[in-house]
């Protein structure tokens, strides 16, 4: 039996066109897209982890003269990427084993990298790290708290777990982040938990 949070990409992969639709193009981030774009460089590099289907995220900074870099493993989501912006670069892959050889001016994990279990956040810190310019913003998405949370999409189990917030800040400072903003269960975008960090600058 495939445990769930190996059973993420799968999902994806077969519901994605589906989910696509349901999330919409309607940006409902509330300010955090602006506030992470005031911190890039006019035109920079931004790699959206999870990139879904191109919006309302990838869209919304491409809209705004940056250059986007998807990564997504759903190839119906990246086919809708690549229809959608024809402009980006949609790259096909796992974040866990995310690997580009090259530094971008901004990192997000916006409702992507908390499908991962625990041992896997851990892990993807120094990848952070290792994609990111001096004084790169990364905002990513989490659980309130430590734990695991089990949702469902179109009939099927889907996946989500939280490290709890001071193992956050350890993961970011050990790679060199510092915590701008962190607020739990924002209201003004649905609830989420946000995290937005800076790479320090050289």
């Amino acid at each position: 039996m495939v445990e769930p949070a190996e059973a993420v990409i799968g999902l994806y992969r077969r519901h994605g066109l589906a989910w696509a639709a349901d999330r919409g193009t309607r940006p409902g981030e509330g300010p955090w897209i602006d506030r992470f774009a005031a911190l890039l460089p006019p035109g920079g590099t931004v790699l959206d982890i999870g990139c879904g289907g191109g919006e309302p995220i990838a869209g919304t900074l491409m809209r705004t003269g940056f250059a986007v870099t998807g990564l997504d493993s759903s190839p119906p989501l990246l086919a809708l990427c690549r229809e959608r912006h024809p402009g980006g670069t949609w790259i096909a892959g796992d974040m866990r084993r995310m690997d580009l050889g090259r530094r971008f001016d901004g990192l997000i994990a916006w409702d992507s990298f908390f499908h991962l279990n625990h041992d896997a956040q851990r892990g993807m810190f120094p990848r952070f790290a290792a994609h990111v310019a001096p004084g790169a913003p990364l905002l990513f998405t989490s659980g309130p708290a430590h734990g695991i949370a089990l949702g469902s999409y179109a009939g099927e189990t889907l996946f989500h777990a939280s490290l709890d917030a001071m193992e956050y800040r350890a993961l970011l400072a050990a790679n060199g982040f510092a915590v701008l903003d962190h607020t739990v269960e924002d209201p003004s975008c649905g609830g989420r938990t946000v995290w937005l960090a800076q790479q320090a600058k050289d």
